[in-house]
This record gives C-alpha cells, sequence and structure tokens, in this order.
C-alpha cells in the first residue's frame, strides 16, 4: 500500500445540510493497441461536503480522462511502449472516500480523501489531477518485487507528478532535503536531477526494478554511486 501524505494542513468546509443519495459509478475502457485498461470511478462520499466539491469542481467524467491520460504519461515517461513492458493491469479503480489522509493505491485501486478535497484551499482540481498522477503511477510502477525503498518508490511517483507539471508550489526547492531516499518531493527533486545527468534514468531505474532492487543500478547508469550523486547535487544548488 502507498500512502500519500498531507502536505500541509487545509481550511475547514462547512458542510450543509444534506439530502441522502446514491454513490455514483462512471466506468471509462481506454485501448492501448490490443490491450484495453477499464478506468472506473466510484464517490462514496456523496453526502459529504468532500463529496460534493468532487462532484462539483472535479467530476466524474474528468477524473476517468486524467486517469487515462496519466496512464499514458507514465508509459511514454517510463519508455513503455510495448505493452509487454508494462504491468498487466486490466482495470484500475478510483474512489473518493470518507477518510483521512490524502490518498493511497492498492491492488490497483485508487482511494482519495473526501475529507481532503472539501477542506483544500486553492485549485482543488489542479490538486487532484497531481495526486492522480501520483497515484496512478504506483499503480504502473516496478518496485523490485517489493524490494525497492519506500522514499525511492514515492520520490518516483513524484517524479512524475513533476515532470507532468503538477508540482504544488509548497515542495522543497531543488538541492534541499536531508537524504536523497527521503521520498515524495525531495527524492522526486533529486530524480529529476538524475535524470538531467542521463535522459530517460528514471525510466531505465524503473526497468531494471521489474524483478530486483540494488542500489548499484546508479552505478550502472550513471556511474557513480548514489551517495556521491546526493553530494553533487546538494554541492550543485549550494546546500
Amino acid at each position: 500500500m502507498h500512502i500519500l501524505r498531507p502536505t500541509k494542513q487545509p481550511q475547514k468546509l462547512t458542510m450543509p445540510n444534506l439530502v441522502p443519495v446514491l454513490s455514483l459509478l462512471l466506468t471509462l475502457t481506454t485501448l492501448q493497441g490490443l490491450h484495453a485498461v477499464d478506468y472506473s470511478v466510484t464517490n462514496n462520499a456523496v453526502r459529504t461536503g468532500g463529496g460534493i466539491r468532487f462532484n462539483r469542481e472535479i467530476g466524474n467524467q474528468y477524473s476517468l480522462q486524467t486517469l487515462s491520460a496519466a496512464s499514458n504519461f507514465i508509459w511514454k515517461l517510463f519508455q513503455q511502449n510495448n505493452p509487454k513492458d508494462r504491468k498487466d493491469v486490466q482495470k484500475v479503480s478510483l474512489f473518493i472516500d470518507d477518510m483521512d489522509g490524502v490518498a493511497y493505491a492498492v491492488n490497483n485501486e485508487i482511494h482519495v480523501s473526501a475529507n481532503y478535497i472539501g477542506n483544500y484551499t486553492g485549485d482543488v482540481r489542479r490538486e487532484i489531477t497531481g495526486v492522480l498522477y501520483h497515484e496512478m503511477t504506483h499503480i504502473w510502477q516496478w518496485n523490485g518485487n517489493g524490494q525497492t525503498p519506500g522514499g525511492l518508490i514515492e520520490g518516483i511517483a513524484d517524479f512524475v507528478r513533476l515532470k507532468a507539471n503538477y508540482a504544488p508550489s509548497h515542495w522543497v526547492k531543488p538541492g534541499q532535503g536531508d537524504r536523497w531516499d527521503q521520498g515524495y518531493d525531495v527524492t522526486a527533486r533529486f530524480l529529476d536531477y538524475c535524470n538531467n545527468l542521463r535522459n530517460g534514468f528514471v525510466a531505465q531505474l524503473n526497468r531494471k526494478m521489474r524483478s530486483s532492487y540494488n542500489v548499484q543500478y546508479f552505478v550502472d547508469l550513471l556511474g557513480k554511486n548514489v551517495d556521491q550523486l546526493w553530494r553533487d547535487y546538494k554541492a550543485k544548488y549550494g546546500s
């Protein structure tokens, strides 16, 4: 299970008195050559302020389009033009749930917090789009059969969000952070630096992690161990 942490404390959204309504479900099928991926969206929180805001400002149709667009973007970024290079995922389901936190991905399902949507201050559609790109990366990325460090897994997901131009303004700046595997935005910025050293580095790293993980992969691809790369990265930005 991959959990997306909240990055700031949003303000409360006053919830009006609501008439109970049924959960909304919408599906989309995207054809990829001879392979089809089904996407579905279910709003399980339609009686909450966040569920109402989801329907009003984001919506099922936009979410379906985003899931499909995110998959296509990830395949391109990961250089997985051949479906055989990807995970064999036939359906991805998005649920808007009455829960705490931000979002998590598990068993080809993405669960997003209606509370987070309801309390978020700012452009909630853009924010949730970025969240979906992050979580969709967890659906498609390789994890070395569970051997890859969690910080790197989350960093790659935020790297995808960064390259898709959905990085929030409150992320750390390039060069900031304490460790290369700190995760999320810190690791995403570091991976972006590494990717600039060798175009396609993250795609090649992901490919190597299809069946296993070894920190030696950084040496194989960039000629330096990851600790030296981190020192070089920090030095570049005077950190």
